[in-house]
């Protein structure tokens, strides 16, 4: 585990005390889990007795650990999981009922869910992820879910409402008339119909959910990780854009990646018929 993972892990309050294990590169706090390999993270939710509810020390733990993902340049492609057969239910009520706010300055819930990361995020689903839980779901990039899981935005029914990024990013990833159903009703949304809508991209059996985001994360972080940095950022960028806007603004992106080092290394291990070794520049 690189030295500035481990560092914004360490500086997290409450929750983000950090036990290391007897492999290097896996880290454990009472509440959060990590484990890096392959230059990839998986960030594991660790409160299972309240279904992976956010309260601040798992907020702010979660956010240390996406932070040093943002940081290290080793780290490709981040995993979100949750223990005990679920994702998360979102924030904890009993203590926002005591008045905790688990949300992380202008980050949000987990000091991702109104973040923008420049590289990959997957959610690896099992049971529910509901309320904040789904706008974590929203928020990553890939959603590989097993098939038990479901989501929902329940915070109609709780007087709140679901602005963790849940009422703009969900209509623009299903049809807005099932998405305004979802908002108004409160009701679930199981994960063969997410599938149908393109809300999921890998269905596998219960329980496969992390092993098969795993081999989807591996996929991309072999990549050229500036290539793949410059590809999510365009195509999150284009729903803004008219078709006169987007060739000028992706060609000035694709100069860039031409003219890095990895852009020659690629050619240069094609021509040698060998693996390419990246640098990220």
């Amino acid at each position: 585990m690189r030295t500035d993972l481990r560092f914004a892990m360490a500086n997290g309050r409450d929750g983000a005390r950090v036990r290391q294990t007897s492999d290097p590169e896996h880290l454990v706090t009472d509440i959060c889990l990590l484990d890096h390999r392959d230059g990839i993270l998986t960030i594991t939710l660790n409160r299972p007795e309240v279904r992976n509810a956010a309260n601040r020390a798992l907020s702010e733990a979660v956010a240390a650990a996406i932070l040093g993902f943002e940081a290290d340049p080793a780290l490709r492609v981040a995993i979100i999981s949750g223990t005990g057969g679920c994702f998360c239910s979102g924030m904890e009520l009993k203590a926002f009922a005591r008045g905790e706010d688990p949300r992380i300055g202008e980050r949000g819930l987990f000091g991702f869910n109104d973040a923008v990361l420049a590289k990959p995020v997957i959610a690896a689903l099992e049971g529910p992820a509901v309320a904040g839980g789904f706008e974590t779901v929203l928020n990553c990039d890939l959603v590989v879910a097993g098939d038990t899981a479901h989501f929902g935005l329940p915070e109609v029914r709780r007087g709140l409402a679901a602005t963790g990024g849940g009422l703009f990013r969900l209509p623009r990833k299903i049809p807005q008339n099932i998405a305004m159903e979802l908002a108004l009703t409160g009701d679930m949304l199981d994960a063969p119909q997410a599938a149908q809508l393109g809300l999921v991209n890998r269905l596998v059996p219960a329980e496969q959910a992390l092993a098969a985001a795993r081999e989807l994360a591996r996929g991309i972080a072999a990549n050229a990780p500036l290539s793949v940095e410059a590809s999510k950022d365009v195509m999150l960028r284009q729903q803004d854009w008219t078709v006169a806007e987007s060739i000028p603004i992706q060609d000035a992106i694709a100069d860039r990646i031409m003219a890095s080092a990895d852009a020659r290394e690629g050619a240069l291990a094609f021509a040698e018929k060998r693996p390419p070794r990246w640098l990220g520049r």
